[in-house]
């Protein structure tokens, strides 16, 4: 049995609003130092849901950087850190003004609720407690596929708006990279090509071609997505354009940012970044899920109850098969 709500208070309250909660959370104590250790978690006040997490996902952009320890300074880090921003649960209380009920299946964004611990993300955890409105409501038949709406979100960011061009050519076969290209083609856009080093990583296309980049001969790209986060890519991105043709940077990049100009002023180069989701963005995503525009399967390829964390972790960053490692907090107290 899961446990009831009264049965994770504890007796001293973490601040003013009440009597406090105690979670099973995964701690990043400092680099390669992760395991799982409770924690005491503030209370509710007005506009807050607690949430019972069932499923969360392991980014293998932003969050392995903290776990490696290759994050450059960015507001709100430190250690020790709960990681996590892609988190699906249950609401476990709410209140009387909420128009979110004990039942529903929501999408988390991740928390910042812990006491003693960064909550930069904070959405690997058994429990936590959010604002109403960081989360969204969705369909409990999505099962651990709900977690998966921060990437997807983050895939329609970089694509929609005005004045964007959906990609001709995508860098990297990743979860990111998919859902780009799964984007593209539910826009009704022509089938973009997209490159992938990694030859396990080339199946599982869904209608348009996953090639090794050093096949490909074109030079008239007009729009190309990095969804490697590799920096080192962007000088020879440049030459595979067309003239006045956009490079997206979809990753997240750690390294400089540097290439020669004459090329690029040949070309008349134009370069944008594509930062995180919005409301708008997951709202319009989760549309398209819930409709069957977009499809999230085959994107979750290893699953691992949140116990064996550590062991999760580590597959999630070193083995080039896992696309989407999802802990399991299921069975979790």
């Amino acid at each position: 049995m899961p446990p009831t709500l009264e049965s994770l208070r504890v007796s001293e309250p973490v601040n003013k609003g009440g009597a406090a909660l105690q979670t099973t959370a995964v701690i990043l104590k400092g680099p390669k130092d992760l395991g799982l250790d409770t924690l005491n978690v503030a209370a509710p006040v007005a506009g807050d849901l607690v949430v019972r997490i069932s499923h969360s996902g392991i980014s293998t952009g932003t969050e392995k950087l903290f776990w490696s320890g290759d994050m450059p300074p960015f507001p709100g880090m430190g250690y020790p850190l709960v990681p996590g921003y892609e988190a699906t649960g249950e609401v476990v209380e709410a209140g009387s003004a909420s128009p979110y009920k004990p039942g529903d299946t929501v999408f988390v964004p991740g928390a910042n609720c812990y006491d003693g611990a960064f909550g930069l993300f904070g959405g690997a955890a058994r429990l936590l407690v959010s604002a109403e409105d960081r989360v969204t409501k969705i369909d409990a038949g999505f099962g651990p596929q709900g977690a998966l709406l921060a990437l997807a979100a983050t895939a329609r960011h970089a694509l929609a708006g005005q004045g964007k061009a959906v990609p001709d050519l995508i860098v990297g076969h990743g979860v990111l990279g998919r859902l780009l290209a799964r984007l593209t083609i539910a826009a009704g856009a022509p089938a973009p090509t997209v490159w992938e080093i990694d030859p396990t990583r080339r199946t599982d296309a869904e209608s348009y071609p996953v090639i090794d980049p050093e096949t490909d001969e074109r030079r008239d790209y007009t729009s190309i997505y990095d969804a490697s986060g590799s920096a080192a890519v962007l000088p020879s991105l440049i030459g595979r354009l067309a003239k006045g043709g956009e490079i997206v940077l979809a990753g997240f990049y750690t390294d400089s940012i540097s290439f020669a100009f004459p090329p690029a002023f040949m070309k008349e180069a134009r370069i944008r970044i594509a930062a995180e989701w919005n409301n708008d963005d997951l709202s319009c995503t989760r549309a398209l899920v819930e409709s069957g525009a977009l499809s999230l399967d085959g994107l979750i390829t290893h699953t691992t109850q949140a116990a064996d964390a550590p062991r999760a972790y580590e597959t999630a960053f070193s083995d080039p098969a896992c696309l989407k490692m999802m802990l399991d907090w299921r069975d979790t107290a």
